[in-house]
């Protein structure tokens, strides 16, 4: 019977039920889009894996690898590309230079692609003349180069043969602090950059023969007893664990984001559901009075809504997959490799999921609610709603499709915690606004305003029996609380990097000084005028090899400290506190200790390790395993700048390991350029990092992040208006009976149009103030917990979102009232 009433009234149209369409779609289109250019990307990854990472087997370390593993490598019929890459400055004839990644390469790079130059051709020098270097388009451009201009890189001349065009492996070793620069390997050692102790990394890369297992291969040779000592070695199906992360970590934010936008939608599902519902009042209610049973009231309405559901959902997933197919090319540039648009069922499932379970969610209680009204009970509840609630076998329905929602959310994160505490973080909000709205009524209802018809007119309208005020609180300031969080992140952020940290910054940093340069370099760098400060400490390379005897990759580590256990770290020793230091737990030792080596180790890191004073850091310095007992944990203030470390040991044995000095400079930004100039000239080998340079960077990057994050944001803020839309429109036939039944009581049209002000005033002022205030709060705890840094409140940002409130709050209600005294009287009057 519910099938055949459902499919009878489905021939009349979907009108009543357009906002469920375009909730639904809007909040599936979104998570589908993520999903499936997710999906794509690592299908890229996958099969141009060999290529990105330069080879099926990648082998990276701190040294250069022996000659038995280069024929191992050989005798499993593999061909063999070596590697070695590092920073230093490129110099041009007129004085100018910047900093570069160096790679310098043998002739059998690349062994997948074709690096790309311009002008065309090979990275070869014919007999007797200089070594030739390829430089990105940028540096040329900076230092006004042409082909055939002579470089300096070190202490080697290169003659610039071309720009790179086209770097096959450039997500592999992606250029950082600097553009790239690649040179032959035989020229290396003639720039004089190699030095013991220097930030270089070697690698080894191999193409196996067709058919090859390179997971079989590469376990091989880590069990090899000359891969010992820091190896770091890799397939092509983990070519680009970095990005993988990345596009995890990103993916499951903008999932989030799309959430927020299908939560708002789900608001709209509700709304809609009870607008369709109250126009099928008198219908409902003829079928129960002529004796139809209540579960096929409930049959018939729910088989509608869920098909309306199902339809809004379709039209979301193939507006999704739209959408991937424009962010691949919008995105082009930005991706490590172009995305392999196809048919991914997995998201797309997961993003039907997500909307189906919303619909349930969200329409589960009005369908209930209208399920156990009598029938004489919905003929007067437009007026005179009834209060009781669905029954509760749909009650546990309704939180049973409430809780598959959250576990759906938090089973298919990346973090599920963070999940888990968004998911909490939205019932938290979703709460605050009801209770925002009561309090909002109840002020309404007691204010004393007798003599003021407009104002009693417009309060009565918040609290009157069926007023929309929790509706157009939740819709709107849900996506109001997650743009002003983001705007507030964002604001934070920039602000530390564009106002503190410059302040508190070193002029430059310069790595790679050998120990027979230290005396040389501070002569050098305090001989500039205008310098004011020089720091120098010695900095090693160590990878870590174990916490408490248990391999780094097998520790259970937090999230936010996993980076640390990856990798080669700095290292340093020192018998007294750096300036600042700020022991934790534990002591420092004291200033002529001598006896087994100790370690002051971040707090942070310690705390994400479950280590502390006592615990056991194996670190592996140039192939050798050193065990390092933790004397103290350190807070340590990274937003300066200057010089510090994670890990700092005690004086004794480290000192006779070969290594070099790193160092911070301080002076007046206007001598940069002579300070670079007078280090570098004097000292070839050692490598200047501008930190403005690298800050303006950091900015631009801040900028585009927050440019996507507003728009996330922006989706979410469409969504709310959506479903505020939906509510004016839901209250449209109530609004024109009442601006009727007004005019004909002698009302005038100003009179109405100010009470309806004066309701849509308060409402959108009141959503303001609370979204300001969750905003706020949001924005707090993601600064200081998760980024873990300082938090400023904005008091601008926050006035601009309760303004935005207000006005699109304004502009709904000025809408709808103008359309309702538009309305003739008689019709209406004639049909009452």
């Amino acid at each position: 019977m519910g099938w055949r009433l459902a499919r009878r009234e489905l021939r009349g149209g979907v009108r009543g039920l357009r906002i469920v369409l375009a909730c639904l779609a809007l909040g599936v289109a979104a998570i589908a889009a993520v999903g499936t250019l997710r999906a794509a990307v690592q299908a890229g990854l996958e099969a141009d894996g060999a290529r990105l990472m330069g080879g099926d087997v990648l082998a990276a370390n701190s040294r250069p690898f022996p000659p038995e593993a280069l024929a191992w490598a050989e005798a499993r019929g593999g061909r063999v590309s070596r590697l070695v890459l590092t920073r230093s400055m490129a110099v041009a004839p007129s004085g100018e230079r910047t900093l570069v990644e160096l790679k310098a390469a043998d002739d059998a790079y690349p062994l997948y692609g074709e690096l790309a130059l311009d002008p065309p051709g090979p990275l070869g020098a014919g007999p007797g003349e200089l070594p030739p270097v390829a430089l990105d388009p940028l540096v040329a451009q900076r230092l006004g180069l042409s082909p055939g201009a002579v470089v300096r890189i070190g202490d080697a001349r290169f003659r610039y043969r071309g720009a790179i065009v086209s770097e096959p492996d450039k997500a592999a070793g992606a250029a950082v602090l600097g553009p790239r620069a690649i040179i032959p390997l035989a020229a290396l050692e003639a720039a004089g950059l190699v030095q013991p102790g220097s930030l270089v990394t070697y690698e080894m890369r191999t193409a196996l023969p067709p058919g090859a297992d390179a997971r079989a291969v590469a376990d091989a040779l880590r069990a090899q007893p000359f891969a010992d000592g820091g190896w770091r070695v890799r397939d092509s199906s983990q070519g680009q664990p970095g990005v993988t992360r990345f596009l995890d970590q990103a993916a499951s934010f903008l999932v989030l984001a799309g959430l927020t936008a299908l939560l708002v939608g789900g608001i709209g599902v509700a709304t809609g559901v009870r607008s369709w519902l109250e126009q099928r009042a008198r219908t409902i209610a003829t079928l129960r009075c002529l004796g139809a049973p209540a579960g096929a009231i409930f049959a018939t309405y729910l088989i509608q809504v869920l098909g309306l559901a199902l339809l809004g959902i379709v039209i979301g997933l193939v507006a999704g997959y739209a959408l991937t197919a424009l962010a691949a090319v919008a995105l082009a540039g930005a991706l490590p490799v172009p995305p392999r648009l196809g048919f991914y069922p997995l998201p797309l499932a997961l993003a039907a999921a997500y909307g189906l379970l919303t619909a349930l969610a969200f329409a589960l209680w009005p369908l209930g609610r209208a399920r156990d009204i009598p029938g004489a009970a919905l003929f007067r509840d437009n007026l005179l709603p009834d209060a009781r609630r669905p029954r509760p076998g749909l009650v546990l329905a309704n939180a049973a499709a409430v809780a598959a929602l959250i576990a759906l959310v938090v089973g298919t994160a990346e973090r599920p915690l963070f999940a888990l505490w968004f998911c909490l973080a939205a019932l938290g909000t979703l709460g605050l606004f009801r209770l925002a709205a009561a309090g909002l009524q109840a002020v309404a209802r007691r204010l004393p305003v007798r003599r003021r018809p407009s104002l009693r007119l417009g309060l009565a309208n918040l609290h009157r029996p069926g007023a929309p005020t929790s509706l157009m609180l939740v819709s709107l300031g849900i996506g109001l609380s997650t743009l002003a969080a983001i705007a507030l992140i964002q604001g934070n952020l920039r602000k530390q990097i564009s106002e503190s940290l410059p302040d508190a910054a070193p002029s430059f940093y310069f790595i790679d000084i050998q120990s027979d340069q230290a005396a040389e370099f501070d002569r050098v760098a305090r001989a500039v005028p205008g310098v004011t400060e020089v720091r120098r400490v010695p900095s090693l390379r160590a990878r870590i090899a174990k916490v408490n005897g248990v391999p780094a990759d097998q520790v259970q580590a937090t999230e936010e400290t996993r980076w640390a256990l990856r990798g080669d770290r700095g290292l340093t020793y020192a018998a007294a506190p750096p300036e600042g230091t700020r022991v934790v737990q534990g002591a420092w030792w004291p200033a002529d200790y001598r006896g087994e080596p100790l370690v002051s180790l971040d707090d942070n890191l310690a705390r994400g390790w479950k280590a502390g004073p006592g615990s056991t850091i194996t670190v592996n310095v140039l192939g050798r395993d050193i065990d390092l007992k933790v004397a103290s944990t350190r807070d340590i203030e990274w937003r300066g700048l200057g010089l510090n470390f994670s890990m700092i040991a005690s004086p004794g044995m480290l000192e006779a390991a070969p290594h070099t000095h790193i160092a911070t400079v301080r002076g007046d930004p206007a001598q940069d350029g002579n300070l670079l100039r007078a280090v570098t000239d004097a000292l070839p080998n050692v490598t200047g990092i501008r930190v403005r340079d690298a800050l303006d960077a950091l900015a631009v990057l801040l900028q585009r992040l927050g440019t996507a994050l507003s728009s996330t944001a922006a989706l979410t803020l469409v969504s709310g208006l959506l479903v505020l839309a939906g509510a004016v429109a839901a209250g449209q036939r109530r609004r024109i009976r009442d601006a009727v039944v007004l005019k004909t009581l002698g009302a005038s049209r100003s009179q109405i149009r100010r009470a309806w002000l004066v309701e849509f005033g308060l409402l959108g002022l009141v959503a303001g103030l609370v979204a300001a205030a969750v905003g706020t709060l949001a924005s707090w705890g993601v600064t200081r917990f998760v980024m873990r840094t300082d938090w400023t409140f904005l008091p601008g940002t926050l006035a601009v979102t309760i303004l935005l409130c207000i006005a699109l709050t304004l502009a709904m209600g000025y809408a709808g009232t103008a359309l309702a005294l538009r309305a003739k009287a008689a019709p209406l009057l004639r049909n009452e």
